[in-house]
């Protein structure tokens, strides 16, 4: 599902007020964190067409300590709409493709 005007106009109350020579707004921001999601791609594999992926690295730790995604997700969490026996949403990580040393798991340590 593409990210919308619509959609995007729900939640730009909460991002922060762009200031200075800004080059990528807010919403190629997240249409780029989006394309990141669905495809499992590493920052610097980001399209062109959204920008330097430093820029948008940056933005996102940025928005990650500032808390504004915790806020964003708790607010759509109260306007969701009982659809279908949906009470509420959840973000299920099962679908986002790690790196197998991603995962924690012990490194190998060769044939001795």
């Amino acid at each position: 599902m593409a990210l919308t005007r619509v959609h995007y106009d729900r939640i730009n109350h909460f991002l922060p007020e762009q200031r200075g020579n800004v080059v990528i707004d807010h919403f190629t921001f997240l249409r780029a964190l989006q394309y990141m999601t669905e495809n499992g791609c590493r920052w610097r594999a980001l399209p062109k067409e959204f920008g330097n992926w430093f820029t948008i690295y940056r933005r996102f730790r940025y928005r990650i300590a500032t808390g504004v995604f915790d806020r964003i997700e708790k607010e759509l969490k109260t306007q969701v709409i009982d659809i279908k026996g949906i009470k509420a949403p959840a973000l299920d990580s099962t679908y986002v493709k790690v790196h197998p040393d991603g995962t924690g798991a012990p490194k190998g340590r060769g044939i001795l």
